[in-house]
């Protein structure tokens, strides 16, 4: 069993779903900390990777690449560039490939999130995407079987959100609320775990 451009477009279809359902808890989340349209755009991005799923290639890493230009289409935010760009590291590594072994998943996630980490200037700790992105990473090392990931993906997604709620956001719009910060969920982690959920 391996990642392919099949399980890929099944994957997607899922979370696009699972963005729908998740807009408004999103939004209203986003909407303490920042500009309130994070579901918006996770909405909008994955409309526009549903679209494109009929032409994805059988190349998995090309399949990624084109799903990261279509989620850029309509989403200007700094999330939404994030994200592509965690995608489009993905896509190197995968480029080439027509399945993807479920054991490299773990390494995926690492090139994102070194990707990730140079384009946002965000650090670990500073309450972000990246801490979410980061246990899952920790968590699926060294795991080759979906089940497996899944559930350990959706536990340290859970995790980090839960250990960084009590803690000031240290980047971005939220910083500038400082100690308000505290005790509210950052908005770019929580959409990180539903996106797991969904996936």
């Amino acid at each position: 069993m391996a990642l392919t451009t099949v399980a890929l477009k099944a994957g997607l279809t899922r979370l696009a779903a699972g963005m729908e359902a998740a807009a408004d808890e999103l939004n209203t989340v986003d909407g303490k900390l920042g500009d309130g349209d994070l579901g918006v755009t996770m909405v909008r991005g994955t409309r526009q990777i549903l679209n494109a799923l009929p032409g994805l290639p059988e190349d998995v890493g090309m399949a990624l690449m084109q799903c990261a230009q279509a989620f850029t289409k309509t989403s200007g935010s700094s999330y939404g560039t994030l994200l592509a760009t965690g995608l489009l590291s993905a896509a190197k590594a995968c480029r080439g490939r027509t399945e993807v072994p479920w054991s490299e998943v773990s390494a995926l996630l690492a090139g994102a999130l070194a990707a990730m980490t140079l384009r946002g200037k965000a650090s670990l700790g500073d309450k972000t995407v990246l801490d979410a992105l980061d246990a899952v990473r920790a968590a699926t090392e060294g795991l080759d079987d979906p089940a497996a990931i899944r559930a350990a993906a959706e536990a340290a997604a859970t995790e980090a959100l839960d250990r960084h709620r009590g803690q000031p956001n240290k980047i971005g719009r939220a910083r500038i609320f400082g100690e308000k910060s505290i005790g509210l969920d950052d908005p770019g982690m929580l959409a990180f775990k539903r996106i797991v959920e969904a996936l």
